[in-house]
């Protein structure tokens, strides 16, 4: 049997997908959803580091803003979420407006949870993304539509670095 690029890329897609949830299903029938939120926001602080680090090692990028926006962004498409992104003196913002994962927690029934998972899981993802790319990279999770807004809007920038301090050299 031969498989094309194509349906290889869908295998191991659904296959992610699928893990993900069923592993959190199974810790929830074991403990409760409380402990299984916990371990999943665990795990989402380390894979960003994993999946940026693939990226860049991909594609070259290092470090920055710009590769920020490349990897991220090329990693929502990967994942197929719908999105718009625009780009500002100091970074970026996204506008995410369809997510694969919502609409998986739909057709379980599960929506009801969306919010609880989105308020640890996507903070854990966003945040590890961002220190992946610098230490001065933040990022700010103006809204989400696990939350009923129409879209998540997601902005990364850039602060400013911190000052040193000026008391130590002062006579």
């Amino acid at each position: 049997m031969k498989l094309t690029k194509d349906q290889i890329i869908e295998y191991l897609h659904r296959s992610y997908t699928a893990v993900d949830g069923l592993w959190f299903m199974k810790v929830e029938e074991e403990f409760d959803f409380a402990t299984a939120l916990r371990i999943d926001e665990k795990v989402w602080q380390i894979l960003p580091k994993i999946q940026a680090r693939q990226l860049k090692s991909l594609t070259g990028l290092s470090a920055g803003m710009e590769a920020l926006f490349q990897c991220f962004t090329r990693k929502l498409q990967i994942d197929g979420l719908v999105f718009s992104a625009a780009r500002e003196k100091d970074g970026f913002t996204l506008a995410i407006t369809e997510c694969p994962w919502l609409a998986l927690l739909r057709k379980a029934g599960r929506e009801h949870l969306a919010g609880q998972i989105a308020d640890k899981i996507c903070r854990a993802e966003y945040a590890g993304w961002a220190a992946e790319f610098g230490p001065e990279i933040r990022y700010e999770l103006q809204s989400q539509i696990c939350h009923g807004a129409p879209c998540c809007r997601l902005r990364f920038f850039q602060s400013a670095p911190a000052s040193q301090d000026t008391a130590a050299s002062l006579p």
